[in-house]
């Protein structure tokens, strides 16, 4: 009787074929909808193997209802499911082609072979998302965006303020040792899982849910997901979110820790580490930057931000502008609610607001938020709300209980939406891709349109720009603050208010002016200056009034956003009041990276790192961390000494590249008084 002695997978050919051979673990990772080979090698002759049955398997109650199990026969003619076809007989050896459908659920599967001579399980393999694939939901037609949004183990996030954009690297390492296995234990953790294994499994076919699933699990609120958030400035037993390198170390102390959420993230670290998953199950995936982002709570499409008299920004209410919001775009097909709104589909995992009672966000499709569909599934008021919303500026005085609006915008919200482009360290701007331009009469039209749908029984909006306008008076004065020195963390801070009298008549006002540190999405720190004078202006008469801030005053209060907001209120007697603000975002000094030496494949390359104290005051407590795919396995962490006033540090370390190709080496160095300085330098690794 015929026994089986061998089964070969055919790991290399068949990841070759299936785009999945950068993948550092050992075992088979294929693409759905595309065929596979494997060699069954037999004691003896077993002819033509008709009496082979095979089947598949994937989570813990497959079910060939829910499309989680299959059992199919050797034959010839592949059918839409799966199927298996003999390829080659060669005397005891069989190679059989193995196809799987174009929708079929992700994850890990089990083949078993029943036979006359054998019944059990041949093994296991991990099946994805194949973008490759017409067929498959996430088919992405264009080459070079396919190896951008797929292939891509490194990226650029854009951070910082619409007059400030800078970038930050970012090691996505989707394809490091454990990440794809981390990455469908995330699915395995999930609130769906949980409550019903066998329906969850069945919905992993379909990128909406996972997409869906994943932007609830990458944050750990409801659910002990990947991350913590904390937005308060203050860290205690975790990382300063500005620290991280990549997701890769992430990932890796949440599966470390027993799965216990890791300590902490921001907007961009949650989005960074989707992209990795994102991009390990196959789904096309890009981080996206919107610029003056609201966070508008009750679905009015417009955001109200407070001031008391004082020129003190308020944390009142519930709304919010943060300087700038990360999230993700997830490229597939929309089939439940139209074709036309198929494409790049918006994901957020930064935990803002629930969505049916969990928080997570997405996939709400981009051509629909520019339409202003906020009827459609998911989460569409919220998303179309960042990039459009309204912002109100009020004054509040806490001791009359009254409030005043000063000014009303619209369009202030929703600037040079960015991502990295494809194939270079490029910004992209896609802000068309959301909105028509601000002012634009289809603009305006898509907003009504958008309001009518989310309050269908108001005949107007009284809240609108617009209308608004009409109950905030024409100001008298017109103020702007004007940078006149360099902004550098250790310096004074030199900046002008500008001030003119757009009256015909002389005005005599009083100014009051504020500067806080903060956080990039609006929480206040700590007060470090304040300052108030009264002057009187002829008709059209202009004047500059100095504002300097000391390091002293700000050096304890200055987190690693280094942004201090400054905001003045100008009062004239007997009209409203003005408010002229002004975030300001400090440079940090910079950290050079060098390769002391040509790159190649698997051999060691030493890299300096150099660092100048610019300060006259000793920095210690500093610590260098380096991490990138393809260069060094893991990340190292190096203890650099205490540095003296204006001392120069070098730093020597060693990596050893894995990888061809230009590979993004990433450093961050904190110190007791700078907490993140970055770094990136690009490598050509030769083979």
């Amino acid at each position: 009787m015929a026994e089986l002695t061998s089964m070969n997978w055919n790991v290399s050919s068949n990841r070759q074929a299936h785009h999945t051979d950068k993948f550092y673990s050992p075992e088979l990772i294929l693409r759905r909808g595309q065929l596979f080979t494997v060699s069954l090698g037999f004691r003896e002759n077993v002819g033509s193997g008709q009496n082979l049955t095979f089947t598949v398997s994937t989570g813990p109650n497959p079910s060939e209802s829910a499309k989680t199990k299959a059992v199919f026969q050797l034959s010839n003619g592949k059918s839409g499911g799966w199927s298996a076809e003999l390829q080659a007989n060669r005397g005891n050896t069989l190679t059989i082609s193995i196809s799987s459908p174009a929708n079929a659920p992700i994850g890990r599967y089990t083949l078993s072979l029943q036979s006359s001579f054998f019944s059990g399980q041949l093994g296991t393999f991990i099946l994805l998302f194949n973008p490759w694939l017409q067929a498959d939901d996430v088919f992405m037609s264009n080459a070079a965006e396919r190896e951008e949004y797929v292939q891509q183990d490194a990226g650029i996030i854009y951070v910082g303020s619409t007059n400030r954009i800078s970038m930050v690297g970012w090691n996505f390492g989707q394809f490091e040792q454990d990440i794809l296995s981390i990455c469908l234990s995330i699915l395995d953790k999930s609130l769906n899982f949980r409550r019903d294994p066998a329906n969850d499994v069945a919905q992993r076919n379909d990128p909406k849910y996972v997409g869906r699933v994943l932007s609830a699990m990458i944050n750990s609120n409801d659910d002990n997901g990947v991350l913590a958030g904390n937005w308060s400035g203050s860290y205690p037993g975790g990382r300063d979110p500005r620290n991280w390198n990549g997701s890769v170390e992430i990932l890796k102390e949440w599966k470390r820790s027993s799965f216990k959420p890791v300590r902490y993230g921001q907007c961009w670290v949650f989005a960074g580490t989707l992209n990795t998953a994102l991009r390990s199950l196959g789904i096309p995936s890009r981080v996206i930057t919107n610029f003056n982002s609201a966070h508008d709570t009750d679905q009015n499409l417009s955001v109200d931000v407070y001031y008391d008299p004082r020129g003190n920004p308020l944390d009142r209410g519930s709304d919010s502008i943060w300087n700038f919001h990360v999230w993700n775009e997830a490229w597939f097909t929309r089939t439940d609610v139209g074709p036309s709104y198929s494409g790049w589909q918006v994901l957020d995992a930064t935990p803002q607001e629930r969505s049916q009672g969990v928080f997570q966000c997405g996939p709400a499709s981009v051509i629909g938020i520019r339409e202003g569909e906020v009827d459609q599934d998911f989460d569409m008021p919220f998303v179309f709300a960042e990039v459009n919303a309204d912002r109100n500026t009020w004054i509040y005085d806490s001791t009359t209980n009254t409030q005043m609006k000063s000014s009303s915008e619209s369009s202030s919200v929703g600037k040079y939406i960015s991502t990295k482009a494809v194939g270079t360290n490029s910004r992209m701007d896609v802000t068309e891709k959301y909105k028509y331009p601000d002012g634009s009469a289809q603009e305006r039209q898509v907003f009504q349109k958008a309001l009518g749908k989310l309050r269908p029984n108001r005949l107007f909006r009284a809240t609108s720009a617009e209308s608004s306008e009409r109950d905030v008076q024409k100001p008298s004065i017109s103020g702007k603050f004007k940078v006149t020195g360099l902004l550098v963390v250790g310096q004074e801070v030199n900046l002008a208010l500008n001030l003119k009298n757009l009256a015909s008549g002389r005005k005599t006002m009083t100014v009051n002016m504020t500067a806080w540190t903060i956080v990039y999405n609006g929480t206040l720190v700590h007060e470090v200056w304040k300052d108030s004078f009264t002057i009187s202006l002829d008709p059209g008469e202009e004047t500059q009034h100095p504002v300097k801030i000391s390091y002293a005053q700000y050096e304890k209060y200055l987190k690693a956003d280094n942004m201090i907001r400054i905001t003045a209120v100008c009062q004239v007697p007997s009209e409203g009041d003005v408010v002229v603000a002004r975030d300001i975002i400090l440079d940090n000094p910079s950290l050079t990276l060098e390769a002391l030496g040509e790159a190649r494949v698997q051999k060691p390359v030493n890299v300096r790192m150099l660092f100048s104290n610019p300060l006259d005051e000793p920095v210690k407590n500093c610590v260098l961390m380096v991490e990138g795919s393809g260069l060094l396995r893991g990340n190292l962490k190096i203890d650099v000494p205490n540095l003296r006033p204006k001392e120069r540090s070098h730093v020597r370390f060693e990596i050893l590249p894995t990888r061809s190709g230009t590979k993004q080496l990433l450093a961050d160095f904190s110190c007791n008084r700078f907490p993140a300085i970055k770094s990136i330098l690009p490598i050509d690794v030769a083979e």
